[in-house]
């Protein structure tokens, strides 16, 4: 009987190799970010480089400025105009705080109780936007002037007496004061407050409301320890949103306040603009910038919200 032979056993079949990744695909994130990057470097620090430098120049527009690492300007600058500086976020924090107590009611409505009605208000709200920050600054002007409707409403309520008191008016009259002033940074402001709320609100699951009732809670309760607390990221957002901005305005205390009520965003404009001090003007703007970010930062760090920075 023949010896049956066995076959050799088949060679293993090798696993298809990987290519490797192309490098292409690893630099296309950053390729993505670079044209984000550019206008940066080119719109915001380059100009912050630029004015670094000019704020430790001396010299004058006629022969020329140089730089002479002149640090005292900062102080100068602050020993003279800290008035603008208080008064800016006086006039700033009020704008703010009126800017809550009217946009959170607002907000609240646009997000649980408008209904059909949503789309409508929500374009109200952003309308302003359409129209031009000077137009709508001059528009309260007239709104706000002598002899008007607002002020006979005000002084029949005895309004400009207590706000006269206070300082805040001057006699019969609201335009060319303070109030004059926080009313135009709230109303221009304002849409800026109502956005952040609105959108924090909407996240709210309505349950949670539900979940509230049945377990007896009254309304006031149950916004005080659900829905205030849910929406503390719209509020930290709508306040910065609001504050940073208002404090370095200056249309406003030009075209509704007087020479006692300028901002430090009047200071500035007027270094740059009228006296030709760009070493002046540029460390009131640093210090103004130094300001609002220390503001900020202990801001959003006692609200608890830092994962907004």
């Amino acid at each position: 009987m023949a010896a049956v032979t066995e076959a050799p056993p088949l060679a293993p079949t090798p696993a298809p190799q990987k290519k490797p990744p192309r490098k292409r695909g690893r630099w296309m994130p950053y390729l993505l970010l670079l044209p984000g990057l550019l206008w940066l470097v080119v719109f915001f620090a380059l100009p912050v480089i630029y004015q670094a430098s000019t704020s430790v120049q001396t010299g004058s527009l006629e022969e020329g400025y140089q730089v002479t690492w002149h640090f005292a300007t900062y102080w100068e600058a602050l020993s003279e105009y800290w008035p603008q500086f208080l008064r800016s976020v006086l006039y700033a924090a009020s704008a703010t705080v009126l800017c809550l107590l009217l946009g959170y009611p607002l907000a609240y409505l646009i997000a649980f109780r408008a209904g059909r009605w949503r789309n409508l208000i929500m374009i109200l709200v952003i309308a302003p936007f359409f129209t031009s920050f000077l137009i709508r600054t001059l528009a309260w002007k007239t709104i706000l002037a002598d002899g008007g409707p607002v002020v006979g409403a005000l002084d029949a309520l005895h309004v400009l007496d207590v706000t006269s008191w206070l300082g805040w008016t001057a006699g019969d009259r609201v335009l060319a004061t303070p109030m004059a002033v926080v009313c135009g940074l709230t109303y221009n402001f304002l849409p800026f407050m109502i956005l952040p709320l609105y959108t924090s609100l909407e996240r709210i699951d309505p349950r949670l409301h539900e979940a509230a009732n049945d377990l007896y809670a009254k309304p006031s309760t149950t916004f005080r320890k659900v829905t205030f607390p849910l929406s503390m990221p719209g509020v930290v957002s709508g306040t910065l949103l609001t504050f940073i901005p208002a404090t370095g305005d200056y249309v406003n205390a030009d075209l509704l306040g007087s020479t006692e009520t300028r901002m430090v965003g009047n200071v500035i404009q007027s270094q740059f603009l009228r006296i030709l001090d760009y070493p002046t003007a540029a460390a009131l703007s640093f210090i103004l910038m130094a300001a609002i970010l220390i503001m900020v930062t202990l801001y959003i760090r006692k609200s608890g919200t830092e994962d907004l920075v």
